[in-house]
């Protein structure tokens, strides 16, 4: 299992250019079962977790052609509706192959997914949805089998909770529905509004973009079309964060900083310069140590949970204390031991955690839980003193694209070992 070995110390500085977004392109992948027509993906990052999601669709008969950063699907060749366990358990967003398989062909058997360790997250949202739409759901044996006889049929949907899954599988499902869909409580990430994008290049009709509330008018069928993956703006705000806790400036580049202002004004409130362009941001700490800042986590355009782990680890060495309130997933803090065996002095009560920053950490042998808090560690190795072990890197391979490499041309002391 490969480790990373980080030498800390160094005021990381330069330039570095973001990925397509992971929580984009996923969805976007599944979106091909839509069509026979072929469909054309760019800005594709090469990750796990992308890799595993291309698997799983061409499990399902959908020829899968990679060319750099380029992917072609041809969804004509499907030949069956089954997503098996051995694939599925190792990622959560392996069940929005649901939705379009269920639209496309009126069955579909999916096996309940896996994933990160961050608390439940159920696919009842998703099943509930569904069912709004007219689908038979039935639950047996850790397998999900939906049905419809004929079409679905448009429907009011409303979630009980804001589902970022929930919204992306039943818009999905919903293009091929007979009638109008309302989709009601629907999250409003980026990277739903890059999905919805995409869609009604193949010929969807979906009003309410970046809105809560989504009209789905749906159509005969779908064809295919050219797609760009929207930038990645938690890689971004990952790296604008080593920047700040090494007291360095750093340029992102081929991003969007109009979809991540709830985190640019938190690096602000910590003492930054931040300067945006019309694709790039650069955050200058000019070597300062940076101020504690609290936050909540919320849906989108609050502030993502997905940036909390790399927050919290530029707190820890921040001026002053901070509150961070994890309202998102129940069990989200599961970085706080590892950071505080690098001396970070953190108090966790419930769904809250207290953060009083220290001048310094110390190097130690740490162990990722999950993809954020992976790279979490990773920023309090590259402030600590010493040389940090990081173990169980495979969560950070899952969502940062050539990470190690990105850190070393920002003149980061980082390297990949094998245990």
């Amino acid at each position: 299992m490969d480790k990373f070995l980080i030498t800390g110390g160094v005021k990381l500085e330069g330039e570095v250019r973001i990925s397509g977004a992971k929580n984009a392109v996923l969805p976007l992948l599944a979106a091909t079962i839509l069509t026979d027509d072929p469909v054309t993906i760019r800005n594709v990052p090469n990750l796990k977790d992308v890799h595993t999601i291309s698997k799983i669709i061409a499990g399902l008969g959908v020829t899968i052609t990679y060319e750099g950063d380029t992917v072609y699907a041809d969804a004509s060749t499907l030949s069956n509706q089954f997503a098996p366990y051995d694939l599925v358990k190792t990622m959560r967003a392996s069940i929005l192959v649901l939705g379009p398989l269920l639209a496309r062909y009126g069955n579909a058997k999916v096996s309940l997914p896996g994933g990160c360790a961050i608390g439940s997250r159920p696919v009842d949202l998703h099943l509930k949805a569904m069912e709004a739409l007219g689908a038979k759901i039935e639950v047996e044996n850790g397998y999900v089998h939906a049905s419809i006889d004929g079409r679905l049929k448009g429907g009011e949907v409303v979630f009980d909770m804001v589902t970022v899954g929930g919204t992306e599988n039943i818009l999905m499902a919903a293009v091929l529905a007979d009638g109008v869909t309302t989709i009601r409580n629907a999250a409003c990430e980026p990277e739903i509004t890059d999905l919805a994008n995409m869609l009604n290049k193949m010929g969807a009709q979906i009003e309410g973009l970046d809105t809560n509330t989504l009209v789905v008018t749906g159509v005969e069928r779908l064809h295919g079309c050219e797609h760009s993956v929207v930038p990645d703006r938690i890689e971004t705000g990952s790296y604008l964060a080593a920047a700040a806790i090494t007291g360095g400036k750093i340029k992102t580049t081929h991003t969007n900083p109009y979809i991540m202002e709830s985190v640019l004004d938190k690096f602000e409130e910590m003492g930054a310069e931040v300067t945006r362009g019309e694709d790039w941001i650069e955050l200058d700490m000019q070597g300062k140590r940076p101020k504690a800042v609290s936050f909540r986590t919320l849906p989108h355009p609050e502030f993502p949970t997905d940036m909390q782990a790399q927050i919290m680890a530029v707190n820890a060495i921040g001026r002053g204390f901070a509150t961070i309130s994890e309202t998102i997933f129940e069990n989200r803090f599961m970085h706080v031991p590892e950071l505080s065996r690098m001396g970070a002095n953190i108090q966790v009560d419930g769904h809250d955690a207290v953060v009083t920053g220290v001048e310094k950490l110390q190097a130690a042998p740490v162990m990722a839980t999950d993809l954020r808090a992976s790279f979490s560690l990773v920023l309090a190795a590259l402030v600590a003193e010493g040389e940090t072990l990081v173990d169980r890197i495979y969560h950070i391979d899952r969502g940062y694209e050539r990470v190690e490499e990105k850190l070393q041309s920002l003149g980061a002391q980082i390297k990949r070992v094998k245990a």
